[in-house]
């Protein structure tokens, strides 16, 4: 929204300065009740010296104004001064289309009502309530913000009011059809009624006839209940005798369960301070053989500790022992079969030897050939004493 300019903003406080005063006028004009009427003629030419007052002061602020303008050096547009001449003429008519309006109204008091009073007393005093603060804001800013806001409310407040008047015929409809519903509710109730005297009138009757059985009823039931009184009263008395000696029975037996029971307790009381100091006992026990085994474990895992570090160290050695018995194994191994080929060579040599001094020995090859003279030698001897005996043995014969 584009600001007004000084000299605008302090004309148009003028005007809305001259409504706010005319409203004011009007607010002490009119009556505050029909019962209380005033002197009409008397409280008219006092608004109207009023007015008169008003428009002078009015008159006298915006030539102070021009001319004050007018000395510092500022010009007045064309549209300025156009804007300002209407306006001033509009405020003088307005002011006394007012003076008229009110005096019209003071003498048509007599014929508004309280409530319309109150209404436009209330709306007076909201428009002059909206015009000082416009005016405030037009010094301030000059800008008319407050007013367009007044007037977006009111429109807010008279579309909630419509809605409410359409609301109320809604209502009044409504009312109407519940009107004619309840008409109905009374006929069918009145139907109802005059049903419910009849039985009424019916059960009456009934209650007549009713009266008369239990009558005779209640006489024989008087004679049965007394001989049902005298028979339970013996047998009360009889069951009477039997629960005193039941009582009796169970006085002596809460007086032994008593004794048991002060017993009991003060058995339970001393096992129980025995098993309090059993269960310190173990406690403190428990808590030594923790400690004791939580020194024990320490030492365990210290010498678990000692124990891998010795294990690994063995395992190292072994690991090396394995390689050098391998190695040795491997050695034992050459050797050995180093060793049966040796053997095995040897026997060959020897068997190859004994077959070949066999094969020089069987054919007399080399230095033996004199053992095979003295062989032939020693067999011709044999033969000959061979022949001898037999030539001896033929002569014993012969």
């Amino acid at each position: 929204m584009e600001k007004f300019t000084h000299l605008e903003a302090l004309l148009f406080t003028a005007v809305l300065e001259n409504c706010v005063d005319q409203l004011s006028i009007l607010g002490y004009i009119m009556p505050v009740s029909c019962e209380g009427k005033t002197d009409i003629s008397h409280t008219g030419i006092q608004g109207m010296k009023e007015i008169i007052e008003t428009q002078k002061e009015l008159d006298i602020n915006c030539q102070e104004l021009m001319s004050a303008r007018q000395g510092s050096g500022e010009t007045l547009t064309p549209r300025s001064l156009k804007s300002i001449e209407p306006k001033q003429q509009l405020g003088k008519t307005g002011h006394i289309k007012s003076t008229h309006r009110l005096s019209n109204r003071a003498m048509k008091h007599s014929a508004l009502s309280v409530k319309n009073l109150r209404k436009i007393q209330a709306d007076r005093q909201y428009a002059s309530d909206v015009i000082t603060v416009t005016m405030k804001k037009m010094q301030e800013s000059g800008t008319f913000n407050s007013l367009t806001e007044a007037n977006e409310r009111e429109k807010a407040k008279k579309s909630k009011f419509h809605d409410i008047l359409i609301r109320e015929e809604e209502g009044k409809k409504e009312i109407k059809s519940l009107e004619k519903q309840l008409q109905d509710v009374k006929k069918q109730t009145e139907i109802e009624l005059q049903n419910r005297d009849n039985m009424i009138a019916y059960l009456k009757d009934e209650l007549q006839e009713m009266k008369a059985k239990t009558n005779m009823e209640s006489c024989y039931m008087k004679k049965s209940t007394d001989l049902q009184v005298h028979q339970t009263q013996k047998k009360c008395s009889n069951a009477e005798n039997v629960l005193d000696k039941e009582i009796q029975t169970l006085r002596s037996k809460t007086d032994e369960e008593i004794r048991v029971h002060v017993e009991i307790e003060n058995f339970l009381r001393q096992h129980h301070k025995m098993v309090e100091e059993k269960l310190e006992y173990w406690v403190d026990k428990y808590e030594s053989d923790t400690d004791a085994k939580d020194e024990e474990l320490d030492a365990l895992k210290a010498s678990k500790a000692k124990n891998l570090e010795m294990l690994q160290r063995l395992a190292e050695e072994c690991h090396m022992f394995e390689e050098t018995i391998i190695s040795d194994r491997v050695e034992k191994e050459a050797r050995r079969r180093q060793l049966e080929q040796d053997a095995l060579e040897l026997k060959s040599i020897l068997k190859l030897q004994a077959w070949w001094r066999g094969t020089m020995v069987r054919r007399n090859l080399g230095p033996y050939q004199a053992l095979r003279k003295l062989w032939e030698k020693r067999l011709s001897k044999q033969k000959e004493k061979g022949k001898k005996e037999k030539s001896g043995a033929k002569k014993k014969t012969g």
